[in-house]
């Protein structure tokens, strides 16, 4: 005998993101997992009982809550007590003057305590008129002594004002580092204030992180932001040690409202090995995972720090011609990175936008797979922005999963096309291309670097079109329906779940979200207006509008 469902729902489109059968009438819930899918009147009969909810979405829309393949969540534990400086319409930070009243505006409303630091994120040089960027000064004039750290959009550096610079020991005197960058001032050594890559990892180490008790309070609040965009699996992008650890204690306390996978930054893997042997990763505890190792090879393009086989159009960050950016480390160091991973058998992870760090990663999966290069081992090249052609191929052969980041078309495609030519930007994020050649590639945010907006993310894929209003690679736009794919059952797949997530089947968790309208019914230029009306985790509502 059939036992009764907690919940069915009836009475809106039901989107399975099952090719064999995409629509349904009715979904039935008991015991935080799926029943049953599929004609109303049958689900009905069979799943209702006394205590059986039914549920009219009174035609709104009901998909598998979305699977976030990148992004970076250990950051949103603190994007309450920070300051969104991202260029419009996703903040107010149009230029200098925007960005410093932003930094007043929240100072004035929540007073820094002495010796606390200001913190804001979102800040788009390219972006900004005339090419008027931020410095050291102009936040010295308004903030002479309170530290303040502006981050950059990338997520790859900040600006920094004197006293931060002072916090953090950074000064005329101080070298940078092997792929690092220090802007100085014209004819000095002077930093002006922008710090990124190898010379901003001490920094991002050590910024300010929750006390004890405010850890949980914390967490919720971050996991709050991604339900709130429909997401029931978030993931952790580069996680320290440290960030490990509060992660832990977090959910063993009580932050569990979705799932959270992380992902270990490589120069702390050693250390975070001693508490989490190799064995506990892919495994979740009070919601927690650890999905496995990330190693980042260069920068952002839009910072033009990625690294590519040809010159950007400009110059470098700090002046420098024929710049093609750098690879911070050897190759035989990745190719010994890629070895350790391979060897203890975990998933990567790897960060590499420009073409030259594709190659990077390429040759040192070829050095640490050479038993066996078409393993699937759940090999993840995430951004890989600029990614050519002949690559997509080797990752056919390698059974590398490509994760696209296609919200860079709206956000900095006219950034690409002045940085790095029209070709190039039009082959930016191809996901057509990737699914033809028959990968099943994610898209993400990147949260920080661009908001927490799945429909967004969906209409930069499907649409391509720039903040300028230019159509970045429109043979390479996919259909609403490959776009939703790309945050459901491929990433499903790319975390190893697909048994459990990305689709509505019987047996799968009852991971949901409910939309307002139908993705794939409106009209293309809408999608980015649909709002999301609840998400729901394992058959309880965690978020609702």
């Amino acid at each position: 005998m059939v036992e009764p469902a907690d919940t069915i729902y009836v009475g809106g489109d039901i989107v399975t993101m099952d090719r064999a059968a995409p629509r349904a009438q009715a979904l039935a819930v008991r015991a935080g997992r799926i029943t049953a899918v599929g004609d109303r009147a049958d689900v009905v009969a069979a799943h209702h009982g006394g205590a059986t909810e039914v549920v009219d979405l009174d035609g709104a829309v009901l998909l598998p809550g979305f699977i976030d393949p990148h992004s970076h969540y250990i950051n949103s534990l603190s994007v309450a007590n920070q300051v969104n400086v991202f260029a419009p319409p996703a903040g107010p930070g149009a230029d200098v003057a925007a960005i410093i009243a932003a930094l007043t505006a929240f100072r004035d409303r929540h007073p820094i305590p002495a010796g606390d630091m200001l913190v804001a994120y979102g800040y788009d040089d390219t972006m900004m008129p005339g090419g008027r960027t931020l410095s050291k000064d102009d936040l010295d004039v308004d903030f002479p002594d309170t530290p303040v750290l502006v981050g950059h959009v990338s997520m790859h550096g900040a600006v920094l004002n004197s006293a931060a610079m002072r916090m953090f020991g950074i000064s005329a005197d101080t070298i940078t580092p092997p792929g690092g960058v220090i802007v100085r001032k014209d004819g000095s050594d002077e930093p002006d204030g922008l710090v990124m890559e190898t010379a901003f990892l001490p920094i991002f180490a050590a910024m300010p992180k929750p006390t004890p008790a405010q850890e949980v309070e914390w967490s919720r609040a971050g996991q709050m932001l991604y339900a709130a965009a429909g997401i029931t699996t978030a993931h952790e992008g580069a996680s320290h040690a440290a960030d490990i650890a509060l992660m832990q204690r977090a959910a063993a306390g009580g932050a569990t409202l979705i799932d959270v996978v992380a992902y270990p930054f490589i120069l702390d893997l050693d250390e975070i090995l001693q508490s989490n042997p190799p064995e506990t990763f892919g495994r979740y505890v009070n919601r927690l995972k650890l999905g496995g190792v990330k190693v980042t090879l260069d920068g952002s393009p839009q910072g033009r720090t990625a690294y590519f086989t040809t010159p950007y159009r400009v110059e470098g960050p700090d002046g420098q011609p024929n710049w093609r950016g750098e690879l911070p480390f050897s190759q035989d160091t990745v190719n010994g990175w890629f070895k350790q991973v391979y060897d203890l058998d975990l998933p990567l992870d790897i960060h590499a936008n420009g073409d030259a760090a594709i190659d990077v990663a390429l040759a040192a999966h070829s050095f640490a797979a050479a038993d066996d290069l078409g393993r699937a081992r759940r090999i993840v090249m995430v951004h890989s922005q600029f990614v050519r052609r002949d690559q997509l191929a080797r990752f056919v052969e390698y059974k590398i999963i490509p994760s696209f980041f296609t919200e860079h078309a709206f956000y900095f495609g006219d950034a690409h096309i002045h940085l790095r030519g029209r070709e190039q930007a039009d082959f930016l994020s191809p996901m057509r291309a990737a699914i033809d050649a028959g990968l099943r590639p994610t898209n993400h945010t990147d949260f920080v670097v661009t908001p927490l907006d799945q429909m967004f993310l969906l209409w930069t894929a499907v649409n391509r079109v720039s903040r300028g209003g230019a159509v970045l690679g429109a043979d390479q736009r996919i259909t609403p329906w490959e776009a939703l794919e790309a945050i459901t059952v491929n990433a499903a797949a790319q975390y190893g779940e697909e048994s459990r997530k990305g689709a509505l089947r019987p047996g799968m968790l009852a991971d949901l979200v409910v939309l307002e309208q139908n993705p794939l019914t409106v009209d293309p230029e809408a999608i980015k207006d649909i709002a999301v009306v609840e998400t729901i985790k394992e058959g309880q509502t965690v978020y609702r509008a």
